[in-house]
């Protein structure tokens, strides 16, 4: 062979191994490609799944502090309801006792811190008479018949009623309602 067919020949051979070459190249990089989508695809559903879970744990923080709360609520509401015969026998004890006796002026003041105590845990007295009648926060013991007072209001408290702030019945009024 002479030098001119060496020549051609190698030419020949570089030009056949050039596309050998670009097809390496090629499948090298669309495997690149399908590694770097598969991560990519990988990477999502992970960042998915972490936002999920933040939600969620946000929903559940969220969820246990609203029970938390009620729950303390229903503490309260508790304790007073435990409180209300004791606050019910003062009132009878100042009801009963003489007005100048240093006894009455003792329970009184026992009455007041006890209804001062009530109202920093929340919980608030209602029902007076001219008031008018709630079924949802009255209960009527008695119906009388009197031309002064307005249709549907209450003629006497025989019993405070209770209301813990959120506006939960501690104890309904026990009342005499007027026409």
């Amino acid at each position: 062979m002479t030098e001119e067919q060496k020549t051609v020949n190698s030419t020949e051979q570089t030009e056949q191994q050039a596309p050998k070459k670009e097809k390496a190249k090629k499948a090298k990089t669309t495997k690149q490609d399908k590694e770097i989508a598969a991560l990519r695809e990988e990477l999502a559903a992970q960042k998915d799944q972490m936002l999920r879970t933040l939600a969620e744990y946000d929903n559940y923080r969220k969820r246990t502090q609203k029970e938390k709360d009620a729950r303390y609520g229903d503490g309260i509401v508790y304790a007073a309801k435990c409180m209300l015969p004791v606050i019910d026998n003062l009132e009878r004890a100042l009801a009963s006792t003489a007005e100048d006796s240093p006894l009455k002026e003792g329970v009184s003041m026992i009455m007041t811190q006890m209804l001062q105590e009530l109202q920093n845990m929340g919980v608030t007295q209602f029902g007076e008479v001219g008031d008018e009648f709630d079924p949802n926060r009255h209960a009527a013991v008695m119906h009388v018949e009197d031309e002064n007072l307005p249709e549907s209001s209450l003629a006497e408290i025989l019993q405070k009623g209770y209301v813990y702030k959120d506006g939960q019945i501690v104890r309904h009024a026990a009342v005499k309602v007027a026409n």
